[in-house]
């Protein structure tokens, strides 16, 4: 009985020391990796940059067309603004532009209130009399009709269409025109052609630093891109609410110009 108690203990004590080296083993190896890890962190790094831009034509324009209507009930207002609105979409249809390209981006229907002021006499109380007394004024305010405020937004791909759509809208009764610009629709292809000038150069100007320095690059470890798109706009053509069917915005020959697009890239390089 003796002899197996103590083979028990031996065995229990042998197994406490293998769980003990491998606690061991384990923290030294964990203590290596945060070692090798730490260093691969720290070390020598350099950043460069390059830039590519390219320029290409634009070949969409989009304008924002509104319609403001007002009406003593909420029925009236609706309808008037409807209307109006849905004549001037039918203008601009007219002139070939696709259903798709004509976006709803705003429709707002608010009151519209009056302030009034209102005199009322407070009597002065005497013993055994009552005066006329002092005069104060109520004000306040109260709702005497609803304002509906509607904005498409236009996308135009034939340029040579602009300014009829512009006088036609205004014609037919939008009364708030604005943000003319030209953009690419579809910028992706130029992009990576002002990418692939922008990683070049900032290759480039890399291995010139690593020249003049006498570093030796490494491997690159981080890329990070920057995209700056720059379209062509005239903010304002006209913003008024009160301008008529007779009325027409008088636009000026539309020159769509050049869009730049212009990348920058950043590339981080290991230092050996």
């Amino acid at each position: 009985m003796e002899q197996e108690t103590r083979n028990l203990l031996n065995k229990t004590f042998m197994l406490v020391q293998v769980l003990v080296v491998g606690v061991l083993v384990f923290l030294v190896a964990q203590i290596i990796f945060q070692n090798q890890l730490l260093q691969q962190q720290n070390a020598y790094q350099i950043t460069v940059s390059g830039e590519g831009k390219v320029y290409a034509k634009p070949d969409v324009a989009t304008v924002s067309l509104g319609v403001t209507a007002q009406g003593k009930t909420v029925a009236e207002a609706t309808k008037n603004g409807t209307d109006k609105m849905n004549t001037v979409i039918d203008a601009i249809k007219k002139l070939k532009v696709d259903a798709k390209d004509i976006q709803t981006t705003n429709y707002s229907l608010t009151p519209v209130y009056e302030n009034y002021t209102t005199p009322i006499a407070v009597p002065m109380i005497y013993p055994g009399n009552v005066s006329s007394g002092s005069s104060t004024i109520k004000t306040g305010s109260t709702v005497t009709g609803y304002r509906l405020d509607q904005n498409v937004q236009v996308k135009i791909r034939d340029f040579t269409k602009v300014g009829d759509i512009l006088s036609q809208s205004t014609a037919t009764g939008a009364n708030v025109v604005g943000d003319l610009q030209f953009t690419i629709d579809n910028p992706e292809q130029f992009r990576e052609q002002a990418r692939a000038t922008a990683i070049k150069q900032a290759k480039a100007n890399a291995n010139n630093l690593a020249k003049e320095s006498g570093i030796n690059l490494g491997k690159i470890i981080n890329v990070y891109e920057g995209y700056n798109p720059s379209p062509v706009m005239y903010n304002s053509l006209s913003k008024s609410s009160g301008m008529g069917a007779s009325d027409a915005v008088s636009v000026p020959a539309i020159q769509p110009g050049q869009q730049e697009i212009d990348v920058t890239i950043n590339l981080t390089y290991q230092v050996k």
